[in-house]
């Protein structure tokens, strides 16, 4: 990429989209082509097809898709699936068509099988069931790989695809019925705080262990291999290091300063028991994350408290 460069982040509202437009701003690139759900619907391919023939993108991140935590992945099950296959088919389609130099495919690590080998190297794929209460989503992430992998095969297309861990960062969703972890105990904790609660109630018993990743450093990774990068093969990105749920939570509740007691609900799912990553492929090209969970999740807390009472709740 440089200053010629036309660049389209697909999803440039959402917490990576929105990260990756940080990144491309610091690195003096182009300002990005963007579209609003309301002015371009992702799911409309003649739409999709018409901008691209129209905008005429060199370089494409997908980062554009339907999220939510275990919630939301297990009751919108047909939404996940649905809206998700149609936001990448119909970019990706579009990218070969008109003839786009290098797209990236953000995609997630529960593409993994449940019980794959700790940590998930990329092999892993498709070589077990999937953790069912985000299946669809997963399938979605997988149907993405191969599709990118399809048009590489198939046409010559340098597309690419990259696995992130757990992410969590600014412009992250704090709905308690949709969030990820990080954002919700963030929520939860900060709010027991001003009321004066006693305790917290989490889900789950508090044992699976997580990876988590900051969106601004998962931005510099996606630079990283739109700049050094054209394999075939998809590529984690994470730190490689994990941690129990348990300390996660009493983490948070340090940084937000709640004094109570956390309650576990093990009548709730775990989900995964555990989602390492492996990162030796993009370790091996150069590049490693630079913030640590703690300086990342006390930073995040500072953002939100100081949104506004409508953003930090929606």
């Amino acid at each position: 990429m440089n200053t010629e460069s036309r660049i389209y982040v697909a999803g440039h509202r959402g917490m990576v989209g929105s990260a990756i437009c940080r990144a491309l701003d610091a690195a003096g690139l182009p300002e990005p082509i963007t579209f609003t759900s309301s002015e371009l619907d992702l799911r409309n391919q003649a739409a999709v097809k018409a901008m691209m023939e129209r905008e005429r993108p060199t370089h494409v991140f997908l980062a554009a898709a339907k999220v939510g935590g275990i919630h939301a992945n297990n009751i919108y099950r047909a939404e996940f699936l649905f809206d998700n296959l149609m936001i990448e088919a119909n970019i990706i389609h579009a990218a070969h068509e008109v003839g786009v130099e290098k797209l990236l495919f953000l995609g997630s690590s529960c593409i993994y099988p449940k019980l794959a080998k700790q940590p998930l190297v990329e092999d892993a794929l498709l070589t077990g069931a999937l953790e069912p209460t985000n299946e669809p989503y997963a399938i979605a992430k997988i149907a993405g790989i191969k599709l990118c992998e399809a048009y590489r095969d198939q046409y010559g297309d340098n597309f690419i695809s990259a696995m992130p861990t757990n992410l969590y960062g600014p412009g992250d969703n704090y709905d308690l019925q949709n969030s990820h972890v990080v954002p919700a105990l963030i929520r939860k904790f900060h709010e027991a705080k001003e009321r004066g609660d006693d305790a917290v109630p989490c889900w789950g018993s508090g044992s699976p262990k997580r990876e988590f990743l900051h969106v601004d450093d998962l931005a510099s990774a996606c630079l990283f291999l739109m700049e050094h990068y054209d394999g075939r093969p998809h590529v984690n990105l994470g730190t490689g290091e994990d941690l129990p749920i348990k300390e996660l939570a009493e983490m948070i509740r340090d940084i937000v300063g709640f004094e109570g007691d956390i309650a576990w609900d093990s009548s709730k799912p775990d989900g995964t028991p555990r989602k390492l990553m492996d990162c030796s492929r993009i370790h091996g090209l150069g590049w490693k994350h630079a913030i640590a969970l703690k300086e990342g999740l006390t930073a995040v807390y500072e953002e939100f408290k100081q949104a506004p009472d409508a953003v930090r709740a929606k």
